[in-house]
């Protein structure tokens, strides 16, 4: 079955959060919930059978006559099948709950990956890649005690103590006000602490998180640490943040811990009470009743046989309680991804770009969210095959600008591609006609074959092996021992930083794109690779329309035009030396 997509769009409680992630799999939980009520029944049915027959053992002992087995043997049916199928129902109930349970957040992390998606190259303010990985991995399964435990449970724990009190009273109104009036007490310190929980949880989540993107960050730079001689100091930074989240960890623990054991202690308390009030009552020495037997033995060994359930429920709510508050701490976290309201085009035009486009902005101006400017208006014209270099102070709008190209962000003013506007053209078609490269390298954990093809999933083994050709990489791979077939590592560790950026390249030309969008793309490479990859750049982007963004100019002379934002003027525009 499919998990489907959830949309939680307006900006709600963590606890309306959960309700909604629900409601897919209601029929699931209402089903465990059943099963639930079902053996609760059983367990008042079975307390009954075994309080007659050992009331007829006891009466048979007290009249100094034989034990009889008649009576064990006309209920034995009814009792065996008491003793069976509880356990089904309670089986069949936890299937339910996980079978719930894991749908719910495998169509939250896909509801988290299309807002991620959606996002873009926009996706870093959510937290670094790191943080992201700990958010759709540890923070969704932290839903997992509520929805598999709590959300039966705090049905259970109204249901199952007033079926067991109404059967109480059948036999003791003391006995049966005792458990009510008791009652209370279990929730009332199942609040306070929960609170104090919840908080712990929350606490924990923001360690988790720093501490993940602070470890991959790390990971990802250890050829710089090892170089600057700061290894000693990210290990030790990575200590501190280990003995921070194991602090937090424990904290949530203890207060687990003493939930529980608050509530045992309550729980232990009130069943001693109404124990020592049928004992007393079947020896006949009560205060306002003596010589009375108020209960008889088969009414007080039903009642007491019921009691320890009566409060189970309780109990149980009471140490899924934190799975609560871990829960709605969780989706706190992952609050600002889900209310993310993607942008897009609301075009429907599906135009394909057979040769490189003609590319006009005019007053194009981006503000975020927060009417902060992003872009102030600018006016750029790209004439079909032109190639230009776009320049500015850090925070001048340049990826902004090709973010509204790539069609993530909302714009003012015109984006003209032939003539056409952007906002007329269906985005997803769109950005199926372009190409984008980063400072950082899309490469997935997997083969160099599977990586390219990731651009073209039909492309043959020559066709992949034409491109290496053509980003110079072709004799490195065949001197590798399995050649296409070697796999990368996570971000394509195994291949250094240009070498990525070549293979990066490639996927660029197996997807045969006219236009090409390129952001920094040898931002973190030193320069001379950096120069043989710009001039590589130029030498495969002949015949398309290219907007590349680069501080230095250096390997850039192939470039027609340089284009400069500024604070005043909005832009400046020039030629290279060689156009």
């Amino acid at each position: 079955m499919k998990a489907r997509t959830l949309k939680l769009t307006k900006a709600v409680t963590a606890a309306q959060q959960l309700n909604r992630l629900l409601g897919p799999q209601q029929r699931r939980l209402r089903i465990a919930l059943s099963l639930a009520v079902v053996s609760s029944v059983l367990f008042i049915l079975q307390s009954y059978l075994l309080s007659v027959v050992f009331a007829d053992w006891l009466m048979a002992s007290q009249q100094a006559q034989p034990l009889s087995a008649s009576v064990l043997l006309a209920i034995l049916p009814a009792l065996a099948l008491c003793l069976l199928f509880r356990p089904l129902l309670q089986y069949g109930r936890e299937q339910y709950s996980l079978q719930a349970s894991k749908h719910i957040r495998l169509a939250l992390r896909n509801t988290l990956l299309d807002k991620l998606a959606s996002a873009g190259p926009g996706k870093s303010l959510y937290g670094s890649d790191g943080n992201l990985s700990s958010k759709l991995l540890e923070q969704v399964d932290a839903l997992d005690g509520f929805i598999s435990r709590y959300y039966v449970q705090r049905y259970l724990v109204v249901i199952t103590p007033l079926l067991l009190v109404a059967a109480t009273f059948y036999y003791s109104t003391l006995a049966g006000i005792i458990l009510l009036l008791t009652a209370p007490l279990v929730p009332v310190f199942m609040v306070l602490l929960g609170n104090a929980a919840a908080e712990a949880s929350r606490k924990q989540f923001r360690q988790l998180a720093r501490m993940s993107g602070r470890f991959l960050d790390l990971v990802r730079g250890i050829n710089t640490l090892q170089q600057l001689q700061a290894t000693d100091r990210a290990t030790q930074s990575v200590a501190n943040a280990a003995q921070r989240y194991r602090d937090s960890s424990m904290g949530v623990l203890k207060l687990a811990f003493l939930s529980s054991a608050v509530l045992e202690f309550f729980s232990a308390l009130a069943i001693a009470l109404l124990a020592l009030y049928l004992g007393l009552g079947l020896l006949g020495i009560l205060p306002w009743a003596k010589g009375v037997i108020p209960v008889p033995y088969q009414g007080a060994l039903f009642i007491l046989l019921l009691a320890p359930e009566f409060y189970a429920p309780l109990r149980q709510l009471g140490r899924d309680y934190h799975a609560k508050a871990q829960a709605e701490a969780a989706l706190e976290e992952l609050t600002p991804i889900l209310q993310h309201h993607a942008w897009h085009h609301q075009g429907l035009n599906k135009i394909t770009l057979n040769q490189p486009p003609a590319i006009c902005m005019r007053q194009l101006h981006i503000l975020t969210t927060n009417g902060r400017e992003r872009l102030a208006p600018v006016d750029i014209h790209l004439n079909r095959a032109e190639r230009i270099a776009l320049q500015g102070y850090s925070g001048s709008g340049k990826s902004s600008m090709l973010q509204a190209l790539l069609g993530f962000v909302p714009f003012k003013g015109d984006i003209l591609i032939n003539n056409t506007p952007l906002g007329e053209m269906h985005r997803d078609h769109w950005q199926q006609q372009l190409a984008y490269l980063a400072q950082h390298s899309p490469i997935a954990a997997t083969s160099i074959a599977e990586n390219l093809r990731l651009a073209a999933p039909e492309a043959t083994e020559q066709q992949l092996l034409d491109v290496l050709q053509q980003v110079e990489l072709l004799q490195l791979i065949q001197q590798l021992p399995l050649g296409l077939n070697t796999l990368l590592g996570e971000r394509g560790l195994g291949l250094s930083g240009g070498q990525l950026q070549r293979l990066a390249l490639a996927q660029l030309l197996l997807r045969d794109a006219k236009l090409w969008l390129l952001d920094e793309p040898c931002a973190h490479l030193d320069d001379a690779t950096a120069y043989r990859l710009y001039q590589l750049i130029g030498q495969l982007s002949r015949g398309k329309t290219v907007m590349i963004i680069s501080h230095t100019l250096s390997g850039l002379n192939w470039v027609d035009r340089v284009v400069t934002l500024n604070d005043t003027d909005n832009i400046s525009q020039g030629y290279t030396a060689n156009a």
